[in-house]
């Protein structure tokens, strides 16, 4: 049987949307998962057909569970990972067990936002910024030199806005630091500039290193305790010196790294001084992105990241050029969600092409502090993106998340 094997699974968005993709291709599908209440919750992932429980963590227990399934006569053709900090993992195990396209030391940079920095701190794309080693003693003495505040300060691991902090003075930087070190001791804190500038996401998929931009997306940034990121514009038109400079960049990064085979997205701002990466991901973004590039392109990216990946030829030529907007929801206050309304509402609105609401009743909510607070999204197509955009709005403020607080 040709089986691909995916590290890790969520219960909704690209990372879900891959495994089925992989089923509509003809493969066997095998999800490793160290998630508990997804093997109780076996029948919500009917497009799965074979769910293990195992320590996403222990590369020997996968390799383990790899020859498992070579000895029942599996033809293991891709082992992939769609989900946060897995990809180098998934990679490392398509080294050994089959042919594997991609390069392991290429996803190892992207993976960690330390070595990121490091590898491109000569580039003009990169922003300031100082690494704070898990060795240095608290008070940091700071050469800021370089810095204008406000600064940001982050895990070199986190992921989804998750421990990403913002520092307008040396007194607020100070105390982050130090928040981020007692959470977690031993970890390396990056602090770099705040830039400011309109922030766009682009996936990129690259195959024989021939580059293919899947969708240019401007991004609306609502900043709480965290930067969330709760509106998604896919651009159906690009302005030509947008995709030029953009192109250039992608060129920069692929080179470098020696990216020959693989997909990412990055996410930039556009400054006065040019294009400024603020993070780079080895994979296709998660949440509701591929579902929106197909209501405004016309195909799927993860199908054909999954071709790449079995040695086919992708193709990402655009079958419908519209303007797509995606508004995320996200609350004010926290407590036990009893229900939530207007979802019927939302959904006949005209030009609404999805609505979807992530938790159950009885689930405890809370004002966002990551991406994964984020509880519901609208996707939506208008004649022009602000058409678009104005539809899923008013589409997003139909619904109510009826929350008991405590």
């Amino acid at each position: 049987m040709r089986t691909i094997i995916f590290i890790g699974v969520n219960k909704s968005g690209s990372s879900r949307e891959a495994v089925k993709a992989a089923n509509d291709l003809g493969y066997y599908t095998v999800v490793f998962t160290d998630q508990e209440k997804q093997i109780q919750q076996r029948n919500e992932y009917q497009d799965v057909h074979l769910l293990t429980l195992v320590d996403t963590k222990n590369i020997d227990e996968l390799k383990g569970q790899i020859r498992l399934l070579q000895q029942r006569g599996h033809e293991i053709v891709v082992i992939t990972s769609f989900v946060d900090n897995y990809v180098y993992t998934a990679s490392l195990l398509a080294d050994e067990f089959c042919n594997n396209l991609l390069s392991t030391d290429a996803i190892s940079i992207m993976e960690n936002k330390e070595k990121t920095r490091t590898f491109f701190s000569n580039q003009s794309f990169t922003p300031e910024f100082k690494l704070v080693s898990k060795k240095a003693q608290l008070p940091v003495e700071l050469d800021l030199n370089n810095f204008h505040f406000p600064v940001v300060v982050k895990y070199a691991s986190s992921t989804g806005s998750r421990d990403v902090l913002f520092a307008s003075n040396l007194k607020e930087l100070g105390k982050n630091v130090g928040k981020l070190r007692t959470k977690n001791p031993n970890e390396t804190i990056i602090i770099e500039e705040y830039v400011d500038g309109d922030q766009y996401l682009v996936e990129v998929l690259v195959t024989n290193w021939q580059i293919q931009i899947g969708a240019i997306i401007k991004q609306e940034i609502t900043k709480g305790k965290r930067f969330i990121v709760t509106g998604y514009g896919v651009l159906a038109e690009v302005p030509y010196y947008i995709e030029e400079s953009l192109l250039n960049v992608i060129e920069i990064i692929v080179s470098l790294l020696a990216f020959k085979n693989g997909a990412f997205h990055l996410e930039l701002r556009l400054t006065e001084d040019g294009w400024k990466l603020i993070e780079i991901n080895p994979r296709i973004s998660g949440g509701a992105m591929n579902k929106m590039i197909q209501a405004a392109h016309g195909y799927s990216l993860v199908e054909e990241t999954l071709k790449m990946l079995a040695g086919e030829e992708p193709s990402l030529e655009m079958r419908t050029r519209h303007n797509v907007y995606t508004q995320y929801v996200i609350l004010e206050n926290k407590g036990i969600l009893e229900k939530v309304t207007g979802k019927n509402r939302a959904m006949s609105t005209p030009g609404v092409v999805e609505v979807y609401v992530k938790p159950k009743s009885g689930t405890y909510l809370t004002p966002p502090l990551s991406m994964g607070h984020r509880y519901a999204y609208v996707i939506a197509k208008g004649d022009t993106l602000e058409e678009a955009q104005s539809i899923a709005k008013q589409a997003a403020n139909e619904l109510t998340f009826h929350i008991r607080t405590e």
